[in-house]
């Protein structure tokens, strides 16, 4: 499974891995629609569920998220590389993003998944039952027991702020800044990549 996923990915285009990113997001819209609509009394009481209380998602909300973005560039920082490896899908498909576009599919991800996992499943079903669910279909994670572990971890303190603050818009707010911030730093780091190749060459070629 390793090895094909990562093939996979290493022959698709730019346009095709987003392509991809964006059809998934959309499935995961439809089936969270479709849920809420059988399993909720009513619209009402599906949005009662997004709370705007500024305290809590802009401040309990950043706090969750900046704090697993630490753990995670600690454990980048001390773990051994193959261990944090995805196969290279997160880097293909931010480092070449623009700053507004990485904000934009962050948001997207992070409220789609957020409104289906928790808002939904975990709502109706409960977090042993998300969490599970969370994990599977983050399907290039299973090859790799530490991120495997990761993703579940951080699914169960999604799953624990939400049933503290009974605000969706909180988790959605914690998961938008772990993503923002993680593929920030995956742009960030190609970029000076990119222009030391750049330097070097001109170095090279004045010599």
């Amino acid at each position: 499974m390793k090895n094909k996923q990562a093939e996979m990915v290493k022959r698709m285009s730019d346009k095709e891995l987003l392509y991809h990113l964006y059809m998934s997001q959309l499935l995961f819209f439809l089936v969270a629609a479709v849920l809420a609509f059988f399993l909720f009394e009513g619209w009402d009481d599906f949005l009662i569920l997004l709370e705007w209380d500024i305290q809590e998602i802009f401040i309990i909300g950043s706090l969750v998220g900046v704090a697993v973005v630490v753990i995670d560039l600690i454990l980048m920082k001390y773990v051994p590389r193959e261990l944090m490896d995805d196969g290279g899908i997160n880097e293909k498909m931010f480092q070449k993003r623009s700053t507004l576009h990485i904000i934009a599919l962050a948001l997207l991800i992070a409220t789609v998944e957020e409104l289906l996992f928790r808002g939904v499943i975990q709502t109706h079903f409960g977090i042993w039952i998300a969490s599970f669910i969370f994990a599977i279909m983050h399907i290039r994670y299973l090859h790799k027991w530490l991120l495997l572990i990761s993703v579940i971890l951080l699914s169960f303190l999604l799953g624990y702020l939400y049933e503290w603050t009974e605000n969706l818009l909180v988790t959605i707010w914690a998961h938008f800044i772990i993503d923002v911030l993680l593929a920030l730093k995956i742009r960030s780091e190609y970029v000076k990549k990119t222009n030391g190749e750049v330097s070097e060459g001109y170095e090279n070629r004045d010599e």
